[in-house]
């Protein structure tokens, strides 16, 4: 098939530039892995794939090629997500990166106002998520505790997960370690925001408690 030149091809590929780079600069201005640049070649990829697939698959079969942006692209949003303990970052950079394939999709494909809804409507919920997290705060959190005994008061450990519990905190050991005649005691626990400065002060004024880290 010989290669063809058209305005709309210009077109496409200045409004994937510019989607690329309303969404990238979001994610670059909170200093993120991934941002504009990284978002914006990923919004033009996925137009120019979109574009070949109409192409070359024709009417018949026009989404030959395209299809494998949704799959190929997970790989990438993959790579920007990162676990740290229970806490697991990334997530909405890996989402921005999807939204950016399928809105450069849709303009590969000449849907234009359908990719301009979609980044509209994902960039209010990103900007509005701080307003609404503030208006729903969750009740409860889970986190990691440490806390480290002397091997002569090992049966200790018992008595401070009873007055965990009795504070209302669930409470489900992880890991224990011996080193130099010390327990390092790790366990995930479930607590109530307002009960976090009770468990603060516990922890503190615990005497056999050696040391820990919440």
């Amino acid at each position: 098939m010989a290669d063809q030149w058209e305005i709309w091809d210009v077109y496409k590929a200045l409004l994937a530039l510019a989607a690329g780079i309303i969404l990238g600069l979001e994610r670059e201005l909170k200093d993120k892995s991934a941002g504009l640049k990284t978002i914006t070649v990923i919004c033009l990829g996925s137009a120019l794939f979109a574009i070949l697939s109409y192409r070359i698959g024709g009417e018949n079969e026009p989404t030959r090629i395209a299809s494998y942006i949704v799959s190929g692209i997970g790989f990438i949003g993959a790579g920007v997500i990162f676990k740290d303990a229970v806490n697991v970052s990334g997530l909405t950079t890996a989402g921005i990166i999807w939204l950016a394939a399928a809105v450069g999709s849709s303009i590969g494909f000449g849907e234009f106002y359908l990719a301009g809804t979609f980044m509209a409507a994902s960039l209010l919920i990103v900007y509005l998520s701080p307003f609404l997290n503030n208006l729903f705060k969750a009740k409860k959190q889970t986190r990691i505790i440490c806390f480290v005994i002397t091997k002569a008061d090992r049966k200790i450990k018992e008595q401070i997960y009873r007055d965990l519990k009795q504070q209302g905190i669930k409470i489900e050991e992880r890991k224990i370690e011996l080193k130099d005649n010390h327990l390092i005691i790790s366990a995930e626990i479930i607590i109530s925001t307002s009960t976090v400065g009770n468990l603060e002060n516990y922890l503190i004024e615990n005497e056999l408690i050696m040391s820990f880290s919440l």
